[in-house]
């Protein structure tokens, strides 16, 4: 046991039994190599991620117009949410809008299901977990992400609308990052629905009376969101604004880069 202050010398530290090195002699070969492997391993992973990009990007660009449909991945088929999803989706789809969900089980399922049986496609853009994400049986087109970043990226390029149902804290991280793009005009103002004001209520009442009253977020923010309840509402809130933004020029490819 080493028990002097002194120990080992001033400048130098200790690598191994009876042997130390000064900090401004260089590293034993073997940690040269190790950090050029793991510097390979990155590029690699770069490489990996941007390969991702490109294919997702090629596969989706025909699918426009489209719906991003955020939910649950734990709510029960036959769950009241998982039929309304289903009804929102198949709507969306016959009205002429493909619907993109994140290919799993839940409301991702239901708006799958209900896109799979319209006129439009049904998209998933699935994600490599060890649980809770498995893919379903009801997509026209599904897409297998290993990047959550790059899957998230692909939701917001391709929407002309964002709908959100009741879910845990995936559907939060959808829900705030949408609003935050549209916020700082990283992304065109679309329309983002939230579907169940039982649902809802308490977070909307949270963001006036805490985010807006302590000056977090300007009050025309609230503006962002509408809270539905009808299948109806929600087809018609989307095809309004995808008939008033047709005429518009959309966000330049250069700005929609710097998501």
């Amino acid at each position: 046991m080493l028990l002097h202050a002194d120990y080992p010398p001033k400048g130098k530290f200790q690598t191994g039994v009876g042997f130390t090195m000064n900090k401004k002699e260089k590293l034993p070969p073997m940690r040269d190599s190790r950090r050029h492997s793991e510097s390979a391993r990155e590029a690699w992973r770069v490489f990996g991620i941007m390969s991702e990009f490109v294919e997702a990007t090629d596969r989706l660009q025909t699918i426009l117009p489209a719906v991003s449909l955020f939910g649950s991945a734990r709510t029960a088929r036959n769950a009241p949410y998982y039929q309304l999803a289903e009804t929102i989706a198949k709507k969306l789809s016959d009205a002429g809008f493909a619907v993109i969900s994140g290919g799993g089980p839940g409301i991702m399922e239901a708006a799958n299901k209900g896109a799979y049986h319209g006129r439009s496609p049904s998209v998933g853009l699935n994600i490599e977990l060890p649980h809770e994400q498995k893919g379903n049986a009801y997509q026209d087109v599904s897409h297998t992400f290993r990047h959550f970043f790059a899957r998230k990226y692909m939701f917001v390029r391709f929407a002309s609308a964002y709908v959100v149902m009741p879910g845990g804290f995936g559907t939060l991280d959808e829900l705030m990052e949408a609003l935050t793009l549209v916020q700082t005009r990283k992304t065109s103002r679309i329309p983002i629905i939230l579907v169940g004001a039982a649902f809802w209520g308490g977070l909307i009442v949270w963001l006036r009376e805490r985010l807006v009253t302590e000056g977090m977020i300007d009050p025309e923010d609230l503006d962002l969101i509408q809270v539905v309840d009808a299948p109806d509402q929600v087809v018609a809130a989307v095809f309004a604004h995808y008939e008033a933004s047709r005429n518009q020029n959309p966000v330049a490819e250069e700005q929609m880069l710097n998501l």
